[in-house]
């Protein structure tokens, strides 16, 4: 057990960030990775042109790495939004919009897994009406990801850093998640467990693993406090990670830290080379 036992990918939205985006894959494969995942990368457009997408794609095939998670259109990210989805007018117009270039792109690159990020609440909205409208679009961005063969990915952040943020919690998202299901009957709507974001809200992270690891889709780390590698913080990451594989959790880990004041590439001295290769 350990670090190398895990399945790794590198989010190339928080990582290798001091690189434009289509030289973000090959840095992480000369870093030894062989599997990333992405934020939606146009953060001002839900429908960029087709030659971005086309040369995003190229760059992650010239590459030699699989993309495994990609999010939804979810507004300014990093910036002050948290997603688009529970959003009236023109954020949620956006959300689906891009539901099917998102899919299309996923299954183009073999992609299983797509995000879609809750959003905050607004001011002068009634939550339930937020929530409302969440709801029948989650079970389009559902229906979307059934569509190429992914599943649906639920989130939950923190509070202190996402105050506006109603899915703040695991029990929360789980709620989410069940809701989708039930209301699509696809069962393809998963958790996301990150352990950074649950760490920060003081949750018990061995209870949470215990409970939910049947219906984690995908899991995330960084360290905490400082959201760094592993080992730059107080969180028991490569025993965490170990009781998630006990419990029978088989995808990927996905790295969604910050480099700090040195290069991406130097990020990964926690991990080694020989471990980085996804198996």
């Amino acid at each position: 057990m350990g670090y190398p036992d895990q399945r790794f990918n590198v989010n190339l939205s928080i990582l290798f960030t001091e690189l434009p985006l289509l030289e973000r894959p090959a840095a992480a494969a000369a870093a030894g990775f062989t599997a990333v995942e992405l934020w939606w990368p146009w953060v001002d457009s839900p429908t960029p042109e087709q030659a971005e997408l086309d040369a995003l794609k190229k760059a992650i095939e010239d590459a030699g790495v699989q993309l495994t998670g990609l999010n939804f259109y979810a507004g300014q990210l990093p910036g002050p939004d948290r997603g688009a989805l529970s959003v009236p007018g023109e954020e949620s117009d956006k959300f689906r919009a891009n539901l099917k270039v998102a899919a299309d792109f996923a299954q183009s690159l073999g992609c299983k897994a797509l995000n879609a990020l809750y959003g905050n609440r607004v001011d002068g909205v009634d939550p339930a009406a937020q929530d409302e409208l969440a709801l029948e679009n989650l079970k389009l961005a559902a229906a979307e990801a059934d569509r190429v063969g992914a599943i649906l990915l639920v989130e939950a952040l923190n509070a202190p850093e996402s105050p506006k943020c109603p899915i703040v919690s695991a029990p929360k998202a789980i709620e989410i998640v069940d809701a989708v299901n039930a209301a699509t009957g696809l069962g393809n709507a998963k958790f996301l467990m990150d352990l950074y974001h649950l760490s920060m809200n003081g949750e018990d992270l061995d209870e949470i693993i215990a409970k939910y690891t049947e219906k984690t889709g995908h899991v995330q780390i960084a360290d905490n406090p400082g959201r760094g590698a592993p080992g730059t913080g107080d969180l028991p990451l490569e025993s965490l990670l170990d009781q998630l594989k006990q419990a029978g959790y088989e995808g990927y880990v996905g790295l969604e830290y910050k480099p700090g004041d040195k290069p991406s590439a130097e990020a990964f001295d926690w991990l080694p080379a020989e471990a980085r290769a996804a198996r």
